[in-house]
């Protein structure tokens, strides 16, 4: 597969996965990276520089908010991100107008 259009299908779903996997659970940033990864069988495998500037985003834009914990012994403090209220009813949203692209795009494949 063309790298560039593969790049480009996933970066607009990045959004969405990210709000779906912070709305069953807050989570760090290396969580994120390694749930997406393993939960697509390595077809979302992103690195930091691509993972945090979404989250920053997604901060700046009201949808996800963010906290430290404390250091627990040798671990450090982590920052982790949790869905807010606004971002569950966005998230919505962006998964109903997935579902009509994806339908609507399949049609034409089909068609």
């Amino acid at each position: 597969m063309n790298p560039k259009y593969e790049r480009q299908i996933k970066k607009g779903m990045l959004d969405m996965l990210v709000l779906k996997l912070l709305e069953r659970q807050e989570r760090y940033g290396y969580q994120l990276i390694m749930e997406l990864k393993e939960k697509s069988e390595g077809t979302f495998s992103l690195k930091e520089g691509t993972l945090y500037p979404i989250l920053y985003r997604l901060e700046e834009e009201g949808l996800v908010e963010s906290r430290w914990n404390e250091p627990n012994g040798k671990q450090a403090a982590r920052k982790y991100y949790y869905i807010t209220e606004e971002g569950k009813k966005i998230l919505q949203e962006i998964v109903e107008l997935w579902k009509i692209i994806t339908k609507k795009a399949a049609d034409i494949m089909e068609g």
